[in-house]
This record gives structure tokens, C-alpha cells and sequence, in this order.
């Protein structure tokens, strides 16, 4: 009798799964289809058909699929391979992080007869792990706490330039042993709907908030930011050092940008984004003397963002002005970048923070991981990666991050594991330096 093994079958969403069919014909060719509803109610499918082992079992770890939605051997490929049914949906999490991401796998024989099923369970917040609301001090975020006693080291975790509240990536940092504020900046609620003239100090006033009311063990708070949020991360580090002792840039901005396609249209994409001190912070766009709009906005979509950028990046006296003084971050760097980034060049950007902290013989370690054929949209084990072109939630413009599904999907996996072992070793260095 053939039969499905999930192992294991309900985990937090960064486990990989063993997926195991036995009991089938030796030889005899096996169809897996997936089926799981995603935050909008949204169903998600993948199919792929394999050929039995003389024992006539199918082990997703070490057997690639003859035909179907991914190619190579990859454990967790039934996943990441997952494409909407109905075209253009792009939310993969569910819409309350405290419910489970549920999956059921089918499994057929050639000629479409049902021999057996199995459920995979993926949690983005393990058991005990407490959500709160956080509305102080004109905030507007959601805090998550450990289930163990504390204090905890602190991480800040960052949205990018479709705003929010990134409550999946807080949720999964406290099930890994850290408090997680999950902080909005807009398109939240109580939070303007745009980027512009966004103030630091609304930041100072959450890292104020952090190590007040949690008293971060060792003083330690990480900021962890994606995208616009990983320019932000960069920029707090540089801004505030007192507080934050370590960065953590998903796909980062080396310089500060204006408020691009998250911009506020009385104000236009050229306008600032950041403020302080109640003055525009000098970004790329000011002033410069090569930056053209024109790639990102000629031609049929979907758009590349990173053409637009690089026509900026060509006036070095702009870039300059506009550089994040990150030699002035008081802690290590983990920066994650992708060689296909098209919403604008991490890998470049990432490189330079690299040049630069060497240059200043900064004292802290800082890493660099750039994912070969990735796009921008690195987040974290193991999520579906096929949807490469979307309409930006903000602007609307139909745009390409880039990179193909499978590099994504290893880009995902190899960037959480970096992220954790890099807090590991940052909260270590901290218990160390402290009296």
C-alpha cells in the first residue's frame, strides 16, 4: 500500500520537511500535488511527478522530479514551487500569524488514482510565543516575546516600501529567542498612507520604548530591516549607536533614496523620505545630474526599478552626498543582497557598505552574503517564490523584482540561517563586553 511521511508534519515554517512516499511499484512514476490557502484566502498549488526506487519509495531529499513545477532535488520544492490559481495573488502568509499555514499533499499513480494524502503544518509562531499591540509614544507596531522568562535581546524588525507591520518575520524571531517589535512607519494604522518625510524620530522613540519598558538583555537591539527597510536599518545604525548594536539589511540601500514608488503624490517621487531634525536628509535624486526615470518608466511592463537607480548611481558627487555614514554604526553588519535585485542594485549597494566599513577599519564584523540569480524578494524559509512580478501596493506600477524561483527559494533558505547564527554570535560578543 503506498503511503505519504511528513516529518515533521507541524513545525515552526523554517523547518525543512522530509517528505517520504513508500509502498509504491518499483519503478512505477508518482504524481505529488499540493494544496494550501494562503493569507487572502487565496488557494496555492504545485504538482510533480516522480519515479519510484527499486523499493519503491520516493524520498524528496534525494529524488528530483521527472516532470512538474521544479526541476533538481530540492526537500522543500512542493513548496516554494506553489503558484496561485487564480492569477496575481501575492500574499503567501496568513493573515493572523498566530494561525498555522496548512498543506495538503496528494498523492496519485499514474493514471490519476488516489493512493494516499498527508498534512504539513507550518507555524510562524511557536508555542507560548506572545503577540501584543504597541501603541506608545505616537507608535505603531506589534511587539512578540519568547515563551522563556527573559529579558531578551531585542531585534527591530523593518518593513520596506509597500508599509506594514512585518508581523511574520517578528512572529518567527521570538521562536527563535527574541523579542521582536514589528514596527509600522505607514500604511498602518494611526500612520500616514505614504513614505515622505518620514521622521527619525519616530524610530528614536520605539528604541527608547524598547529599552525602557523590555530592558534588552545585555543592552542588545538589532534592527532588521527589507528593502526600503534595510536603507532604514543602515541609517539607524548610523543614526542612533547609542541604542542599536546590530544591523541586519535584507537587500539594502547604501544611500539615502527620496520616497520613490512609495512616495506621496502631492510631494512626488523625488521628495524626501527621511527627516531629521525636521530637515530633509540629501538623497540620490537631489541634484543629481545623470538620474532619468526613463527605464523604469518606458517600455511594456513589468518594470525594472534598478535601471532608474543606476542611471543615478552614475553621478558619484550625488552618491556621496547621499551616503549613509554607516562607519559610524556601533555594532556588526549582516548585509543580504542579490545579483538579479530589480527593484535596485543591492549587490552594488551592499558591496559599497562592505568598501566603506573596510576602509574605516570598522570594529565589528560584517558580513556579506550575495545570493547568485536572487531577486529582491529574500524573506525566509520556506515560502512560495514564483511570483516575480507584482503591482506595487503603493504606486501601482507593475514591476519585477527579479531572480528566478529556485535561486530565490535557496536564497531564502541560506539568509535565515545566516541571520541567526549572525545574532548568535553578535549577542554573544555583547554578554561578553558587559560588566
Amino acid at each position: 500500500m503506498t503511503h505519504i511521511t511528513i516529518t515533521p508534519a507541524d513545525d515552526l515554517i523554517d523547518v525543512p520537511r522530509r517528505i517520504l512516499v513508500s509502498g509504491a511499484q518499483a519503478d512505477a512514476s508518482i504524481e505529488l500535488r499540493t494544496r494550501t490557502t494562503r493569507g487572502d484566502g487565496a488557494i496555492w498549488t504545485s504538482r510533480a511527478v516522480f519515479r519510484a526506487d527499486a523499493s519503491g519509495v520516493i524520498d524528496l531529499s534525494r529524488d528530483a522530479p521527472v516532470e512538474g513545477d521544479y526541476s533538481g532535488v530540492s526537500p522543500m520544492g512542493l513548496i516554494w514551487s506553489q503558484a496561485p490559481v487564480e492569477a496575481g495573488k501575492r500574499e503567501v502568509f496568513p493573515a493572523d500569524v498566530r494561525d498555522a499555514l496548512i498543506t495538503h499533499i496528494d498523492v496519485f499513480d499514474i493514471n490519476g488514482k488516489h493512493l494516499d494524502d498527508g498534512v504539513l503544518t507550518q507555524r510562524l509562531m511557536a508555542a507560548g510565543v506572545q503577540r501584543r499591540e504597541m501603541r506608545e509614544d505616537g507608535c505603531v507596531g506589534t511587539l512578540f516575546l519568547p515563551a522563556t522568562p527573559g529579558p531578551h535581546p531585542v531585534v527591530l524588525v523593518l518593513n520596506g516600501s509597500g508599509g506594514g507591520i512585518n508581523e511574520p518575520r517578528g512572529a518567527l524571531y521570538a521562536s527563535r529567542g527574541y523579542a521582536a517589535l514589528a514596527l509600522g512607519y505607514f500604511k498602518a494604522p494611526g500612520l500616514p498612507d505614504y513614505i515622505s518625510n518620514t521622521p527619525l524620530e519616530y524610530f528614536r522613540r520605539a528604541l527608547d520604548w524598547i529599552d525602557h519598558e523590555l530592558q534588552p538583555a545585555h543592552g542588545f537591539i538589532a534592527v532588521s530591516g527589507q528593502s526600503r527597510g534595510g536603507e532604514l536599518a543602515l541609517l539607524l545604525g548610523a543614526t542612533y549607536p547609542d541604542r542599536l548594536k546590530a544591523v541586519i539589511g535584507y537587500v539594502p540601500g547604501a544611500v539615502v533614496h527620496s520616497a520613490q514608488n512609495a512616495a506621496d503624490p502631492a510631494t512626488g517621487r523625488e521628495g524626501p523620505a527621511w527627516l531629521l531634525d525636521g530637515k530633509p536628509l540629501p538623497h540620490l535624486w537631489e541634484n543629481n545630474r545623470t538620474a532619468s526615470w526613463k527605464p523604469f518608466d518606458e517600455g511594456p511592463p513589468p518594470h525594472r526599478h534598478e535601471r532608474a537607480i543606476r542611471t543615478a548611481l552614475l553621478d558619484q558627487e550625488a552618491v556621496e552626498r547621499a551616503r549613509i555614514r554607516v562607519e559610524k554604526i556601533d555594532g556588526p553588519v549582516l548585509l543580504l543582497s542579490a545579483t538579479d535585485d530589480g527593484s535596485w542594485p543591492s549587490s552594488d549597494y551592499s558591496r559599497m557598505v562592505v568598501e566603506r566599513l573596510k576602509q574605516e577599519k570598522h570594529a565589528y564584523p560584517v558580513d556579506h552574503l550575495d545570493f547568485d540569480e536572487a531577486g529582491h524578494a529574500i524573506v525566509f524559509p520556506f515560502v512560495p517564490t514564483t511570483q516575480l512580478v507584482y503591482a506595487h501596493p503603493v504606486s501601482g506600477r507593475i514591476s519585477t523584482g527579479g531572480g528566478r524561483p529556485a535561486a530565490n527559494a535557496q536564497a531564502d533558505e541560506a539568509s535565515w540561517r545566516a541571520v541567526l547564527d549572525f545574532l548568535n554570535a553578535a549577542v554573544s560578543a555583547r554578554a561578553l563586553e558587559q560588566p
